[in-house]
């Protein structure tokens, strides 16, 4: 049974990769793949003792030092867990500086709008969806506390004397945050993860292990994690995560330990405005998690990927594969992250990247593509070129050696609803071995 499943996965990851113009799966093909890793996931063996060892590890991190400040990870987490705690408050201010806006239109266009649309009933509606999606915010704080070991007291201490410093709780991190709840653990997130996934998982799939000798994997910057599960659920892989955000942490922990499938339901496009076709779309809910994972063995370890591997020289050589989505271009030091991918990695050992190279601010290098290839061969990689690449875009063309080494493709990412205007980053996608 468990060969069937996973040849049936195999085959439509090869389906898809085969098609040299990038073709797109209709959502059910991905959904009833989905449907095939959740009967896959019931009949691997618990690992639950290496969660248990990184959760101590965890707890050490947490616990207050000498270097106390805004960088230490238990006020890290504090200054998150006080972000969701403040989510009404945060966003129904937001709706109170659009009513005030609203008062600048002169009364008689009021009275057409009004009469048409209803704007007002819009305003009233989105400040009670807020108040709605303030339940999952409080849900997550509540599941925070509890996971990390931080009691409620402690919380209000800690968002007292921020407060009483005029330190404001963070709604963009925060709203960004639960956004993930769509990209990554729903079906209208599907979208963003129809074109980036396949080039990674059909690969994984057709690795040789076993579940008696399984392939270390490793997957930093892994967001809400959804990745690192649908890696898991190949079988015979162990998983490990990383992301530095602790926004993103508590996000991921609570989508995973949803009751059941879709359960769950969040208004995501209430807080912009803009390129929205209809108010029904911005003001429609998504159901999540549209899956719900073995939890049982993936570990994820908190952190900043560059440091919190560091201190642990069993690490160093002992990774199979590391996975990079969306990440390499979050580096302040980009040099750091090529180093670390390469140390952690055993001799042979595969990185596979996907993702664009959209910089934010303060980076200490901007490279192009072409400098990131000829450093990482400087580093010590080799890049693979292979036709079974065929699927992931098209060869990146270019000086420097970037023929057949890199592949470029769209991924749409932070889709607004049904609206008007669709991002789309310019991903590059490669593989290169640890010489």
């Amino acid at each position: 049974m468990r060969l069937l499943l996973q040849f049936l996965w195999l085959w439509a990851s090869l389906m898809n990769i085969a098609s040299a113009t990038i073709a797109e799966p209709e959502p059910e093909e991905w959904q009833d793949i989905t449907k095939v890793i959740v009967a896959n996931i019931t009949s691997l063996e618990d690992r639950s003792t290496r969660q248990a060892e990184e959760y101590s590890r965890l707890q050490d991190r947490l616990a207050r030092s000498a270097s106390w400040n805004v960088n230490h990870p238990r006020h890290r987490l504090l200054t998150a867990l006080h972000g969701f705690s403040r989510y009404k408050e945060r966003n129904l201010a937001e709706v109170k500086r659009w009513r005030n806006l609203y008062k600048h239109v002169p009364k008689a266009q009021k009275t057409v709008v009004e009469r048409i649309v209803g704007y007002t009933r819009k305003l009233n509606t989105v400040e009670h969806l807020f108040e709605e999606n303030d339940k999952i915010a409080s849900e997550i704080v509540r599941y925070g506390l509890d996971y990390y070991n931080i009691s409620q007291a402690e919380l209000d201490e800690f968002v007292a004397e921020a407060e009483k410093e005029k330190k404001v709780a963070d709604r963009t991190s925060v709203v960004q945050a639960m956004k993930h709840f769509v990209r990554d653990w729903s079906e209208e997130g599907f979208i963003e993860r129809r074109d980036a996934f396949p080039c990674i998982l059909g690969y994984l799939a057709r690795m040789d292990r076993s579940e008696e000798r399984p392939l270390r994997v490793l997957v930093p910057g892994a967001g809400a994690g959804r990745l690192g599960y649908e890696i898991d659920a190949l079988g015979a892989f162990e998983v490990t995560l990383n992301e530095w955000s602790a926004y993103m942490n508590l996000v991921h922990r609570y989508a995973t330990q949803g009751p059941a499938p879709n359960s769950l339901a969040y208004h995501p496009y209430i807080d912009w405005w803009s390129h929205h076709a209809t108010t029904a779309d911005m003001l429609r809910a998504v159901t999540f998690p549209d899956w719900i994972p073995s939890t049982s063995r993936v570990v994820m370890v908190e952190g900043d990927f560059t440091t919190v591997f560091s201190g642990e020289d069993s690490d160093s050589g002992t990774y199979d594969v590391i996975v990079t989505l969306f990440f390499i271009d979050t580096a302040r030091n980009i040099m750091s992250y090529l180093e670390t991918i390469h140390r952690l990695l055993k001799p042979g050992g595969m990185w596979m990247n996907l993702g664009p190279l959209l910089y934010g601010t303060g980076p200490w290098l901007q490279l192009s593509l072409d400098e990131i290839v000829l450093l990482s061969e400087a580093v010590g990689f080799e890049f693979e070129v292979d036709e079974a690449d065929r699927g992931c875009g098209n060869p990146t063309p270019g000086v420097g050696g970037l023929d057949g080494k890199v592949r470029s493709l769209y991924v749409p990412y932070g889709q607004n609803a049904r609206g008007l205007s669709r991002n789309a980053y310019d991903a590059q996608f490669w593989r290169a071995r640890r010489v």
